[in-house]
């Protein structure tokens, strides 16, 4: 079987969608929802005052049709932005080792003053960044197609 395109899957084709409220970076948060990535799969550009994650997400809003149709699961890699950064904070994650394997929990925006705020990402193991950021503006973006999930499996939580 070849890897799945977004003509076989989805007719909207690749996700490309942006946060600036609450209620968008939770939908926005529900699809980065188990993605994967290494360390080294991050970057922090003080003087464009982004934040960039390059993720292999599982298609959360195609999973439903996969099961229904009989077909595997897929992931996609995307693109997750967070612009307007002012400040990145790490805990209980080895930014010394970019091989490291890390599971994207959430992402939660927390207000400030002034439409100031922090955008936390939750990873398995306790690990989190808090970025301080002048406004919510979060973009993801499919950049490839989507293929097979290598596991098969949904990713399940206790």
């Amino acid at each position: 079987m070849t890897d799945a395109s977004y003509a076989d899957a989805d007719p909207a084709g690749p996700v490309a969608i942006r946060a600036e409220d609450a209620d968008d970076l939770r939908i926005l948060a529900t699809l980065v929802q188990d993605a994967v990535l290494t360390v080294g799969d991050m970057a922090h550009d003080g003087k464009a005052r982004r934040f960039s994650l390059l993720l292999t997400r599982f298609r959360w809003e195609d999973a439903e049709a996969a099961r229904r149709e009989g077909r595997p699961f897929e992931r996609v890699r995307s693109l997750l932005v967070i612009s307007d950064v002012l400040r990145v904070r790490h805990d209980g994650i080895d930014r010394g080792d970019p091989g490291t394997v890390m599971s994207l929990l959430d992402v939660a925006w927390t207000s400030g003053e002034d439409g100031t705020g922090v955008v936390t990402l939750s990873f398995a193991g306790d690990g989190t960044i808090a970025i301080d950021a002048e406004c919510l503006c979060v973009d993801l973006r499919d950049v490839t197609r989507p293929h097979r999930a290598v596991s098969g499996e949904m990713p399940r939580h206790e």
